[in-house]
């Protein structure tokens, strides 16, 4: 049986944690700050959990992580 193949565009976006969640980068903090309010940039920041169902998805295409 050949290797899988990792989904490039997939393991550049998303990360498994040690237990098996997968953690993504919140989008809508690159440009257009001046209106956004500090306690939205400051939530913003941290990383986000992506839920079970789509996380199935994600760790398919992820066979090696």
């Amino acid at each position: 049986m050949p290797k899988m193949k990792t989904r490039k565009s997939v393991s550049k976006r998303f990360s498994v944690t040690g237990t098996g969640k997968v953690r993504f980068k919140k989008q809508g903090l690159r440009h257009i700050l001046t209106k956004k309010t500090t306690k939205r940039k400051k939530n913003l920041r941290h990383p986000g959990i992506l839920a079970e169902c789509e996380a199935k998805k994600v760790r398919q295409q992820l066979p090696y992580t």
